[in-house]
């Protein structure tokens, strides 16, 4: 949780004309949010595609999933808003309410020659799959469901 957003400014960087997005979670962008500033000041077009569950999601995940739901310093909801966090740094914010406005979004943030995150607002409990339980292995991973 933390390294898609710098190793996405490190590739941008060896790649330069390359097109470089960082898929992440609200906790994720958290954790390394000051790199939005290394993004802008290095004038790194970087786009941040946010799956924001107001939670720690993979946390919450095995917590609902193998822990009876019981919850434990996961919920982060309404603690940031993304959008003008990324405006602060100098980056450009689109927020995503409704499943239809997904597409639309996307190609806007890939048409900004900037740092852009796009704050796609998902549902509170949405799970992450494919996913390997505690003590498996690669070849029983859950799939969902």
């Amino acid at each position: 949780m933390g390294f898609g957003l710098p190793a996405s400014i490190g590739a941008q960087i060896g790649m330069p004309d390359s097109t470089v997005i960082d898929i992440a979670g609200d906790g994720s962008i958290q954790m390394v949010s000051q790199e939005m500033a290394t993004a802008t000041v290095n004038k790194l077009a970087i786009k941040i595609m946010l799956l924001n569950n107001g939670y720690l999601g993979m946390v919450r995940q095995w917590q609902d999933l193998f822990w009876d739901r019981r919850y434990s310093q996961t919920c982060i909801h309404n603690c940031v808003d993304f959008v003008k966090l990324v405006e602060a740094y100098g980056g450009v914010g689109i927020s995503v309410k409704k499943k239809e406005d997904v597409e639309g979004a996307i190609k806007d943030a890939l048409k900004i020659n900037n740092l852009v995150l796009v704050d796609f607002c998902i549902a509170r409990e949405e799970n992450v799959y494919p996913m390997v339980a505690p003590g498996s292995s690669i070849d029983n991973m859950l799939e969902g469901g």
